[in-house]
């Protein structure tokens, strides 16, 4: 079908935009007819059509070529959108160089090109005027197999599978096969990265790379805790995806978000070059100090401020290294799944300042929770509202306050921190099925044991037990039981004993504890965080030894629960 394509489109206009000039420095736009388009600079150039890019030129050959191309999407590959006009909106001089912006129109809203003369690759960037309400939005390249035969992500830079491993009878689930030879399992979803750590990625081979350079991340949904597929192969044809998932749910329970018309994500560079690692981190280190990009030409965009202020625990402490976040204000979403303007995350220092910069002026509510460290044991979070921002102004909010927990803590298990960091296995390399080397049963003897002797997720029928002493009963309140989960994924019942007798569930399908694809998507670290709390009669406590019981009643197979802290307090 795509030689089709380009054969027709050959018919219609020739070659003549086959390559870039070597004498025009000016970007151009040029219509060939209603449907197609040909835009570039004098070193690269794509031709257009109504939904794909479907030929790069860049070094003299087709980066396309037998692949899909260029094109946007939301809800997954559901609804592509369709340009129906092409238009430079603005022409101008950024430091001595040339440019335009341009823009293709669909019903949905407006995908712009800024090209630079003598820039391989061009900013991008989508004003929204119509997206339904949605949860994946994102922009992609699908590149010549032959060419693009490797990955690289902040955390992972390898080949990308060869398209002879996917077999169809080795298939056990979404986009995951068994490896020819049973050593392990190939899947997209190991090139998966946190979102807002991302310095550059994309893929490269052969003399060629392809990058998105994401310098402001403020557009994204979600917190921290943010993680995407970055890029793969696609099993079908083999095409290498660059995946710029501007929003996206892949690792989230619940992501719905309506949009203001207006809503902008980006602008984001996609960089072009002979596939020099090097070079795309010194481009990406350009990008980062350049932005908020000075050459757009957008009121909004620069009407920025910041929000300085410090925490302090209401014990005294001051809240280091907390993991900070504004986002909607009076919300009634996770901060995770908050998605429908622009989101910023920061971190306490040691003293618990902390900054954000170059906020878009609106009003914001402020999180902060525990980030491990000197602050790990601390299991509430702070809230905040009416934090407004103003253009060119500081709002500083002072010293705010973070009640925590004043009761007594019988025993903690692992850092209260939103991560599976510090269990065994906990923020390993992405890879699936690791949650399936974890036991069935464990023992855990507070005072004895150290977390690595926890795994960091359970996914088989059988009891986990914590075995731990207590004093005498005194006259407090009710015992308090708090279960922190950094994921879970659906299938799974657990029950909750203490010294035999049930206090309380985990399940499936209950409203407290909905679902995310963290286990059996390839992540180690996190999923979508959850705090559960039960509270019992104290006299189920015993002087002595005590053992509360996780039994595990109902499973799937690399389904479970992903832990991030189990705490008892009373």
């Amino acid at each position: 079908m795509k030689s089709l394509i380009f054969a027709a489109a050959s018919l219609l206009f020739g070659t003549i935009y086959a390559l870039p000039s070597k004498t025009a420095s000016e970007p151009f736009l040029t219509q060939v007819d209603n449907t197609t388009w040909v835009l570039g600079n004098e070193i690269w150039n794509v031709t257009q059509q109504q939904i794909y890019g479907i030929k790069l030129m860049y070094k003299g050959r087709d980066c396309v070529g037998e692949a899909v191309g260029h094109y946007v999407s939301y809800n997954g590959a559901a609804s592509n959108l369709q340009w129906t006009s092409a238009s430079i909106t603005k022409r101008g001089t950024y430091h001595g160089k040339q440019y335009i912006d341009v823009s293709f129109t669909a019903a949905e809203g407006d995908m712009h090109w800024v090209i630079f003369s003598g820039l391989s690759g061009a900013y991008q960037y989508f004003v929204n005027h119509a997206l339904p309400t949605l949860g994946e939005f994102r922009t992609l390249w699908r590149l010549d197999n032959t060419t693009f035969t490797k990955g690289r992500t902040n955390i992972k830079d390898e080949e990308l599978p060869p398209l002879s491993e996917y077999l169809p009878g080795n298939k056990v689930q979404d986009e995951t096969w068994l490896k020819p030879d049973g050593s392990g399992y190939i899947t997209k979803y190991d090139f998966t990265a946190w979102s807002r750590n991302q310095d550059y990625f994309g893929v490269y081979g052969g003399g060629f790379g392809s990058w998105y350079i994401n310098a402001g991340k403020d557009y994204y949904n979600g917190d921290h805790l943010k993680q995407e597929l970055m890029v793969h192969r696609e099993s079908s044809t083999g095409d290498a995806v660059q995946l710029n998932m501007i929003h996206g749910t892949h690792f989230m329970a619940s992501s719905s978000d309506v949009f203001p018309d207006g809503k902008m994500w980006g602008p984001w560079l996609w960089y072009l070059n002979d596939g020099d690692k090097q070079d795309a981190a010194k481009r990406a280190a350009e990008e980062f100090r350049s932005w908020p990009y000075t050459w757009l030409d957008d009121e909004e965009y620069h009407s920025r401020g910041t929000v300085r202020g410090k925490i302090m625990l209401s014990d005294g402490r001051p809240a280091s290294n907390a993991a900070v976040f504004l986002g909607d204000n009076d919300p009634n979403k996770t901060s995770l799944d908050m998605g429908s303007t622009y989101y910023y995350t920061a971190y306490a220092d040691r003293n618990g300042n902390f900054e954000f910069s170059n906020v878009r002026a609106a009003t914001y509510g402020l999180q902060a929770w525990s980030n491990g460290s000197s602050i790990a044991d601390v299991t509430t979070s702070l809230h905040q509202n009416d934090v407004t921002v103003k253009k060119s102004a500081e709002t500083s909010l002072g010293s705010l306050t973070w009640e925590v927990s004043t009761k007594e803590k019988l025993f903690q298990i692992g850092d209260f921190d939103r991560y599976s960091y510090g269990f065994l296995h906990g923020g390993a390399p992405h890879q699936h099925a690791l949650v399936a080397s974890c036991p069935a049963n464990l023992t855990y003897i507070i005072g004895e044991s150290k977390p690595l002797d926890w795994c960091f997720g359970q996914t088989y029928l059988g009891n986990w037990t914590v075995r731990f002493k207590a004093p005498a009963a005194s006259q407090s309140a009710a015992p308090n039981l708090i279960v922190s989960l950094a994921g879970y994924s659906s299938g799974a019942s657990t029950n909750i004993l203490v010294n035999g007798v049930r206090v309380g569930n985990m399940t499936s399908g209950s409203s407290l504890l909905p679902s995310d694809p963290c286990l059996y998507r390839s992540a180690t670290g996190a999923g979508e965080w959850h705090l559960l709390e039960y509270s019992f009669d104290k006299a189920l406590l015993k002087e002595g030894w005590n053992e509360l019981t996780f039994n595990m009643v109902r499973n799937t197979t690399w389904h479970g629960f992903m832990w991030d802290s189990v705490v008892l307090e009373w």
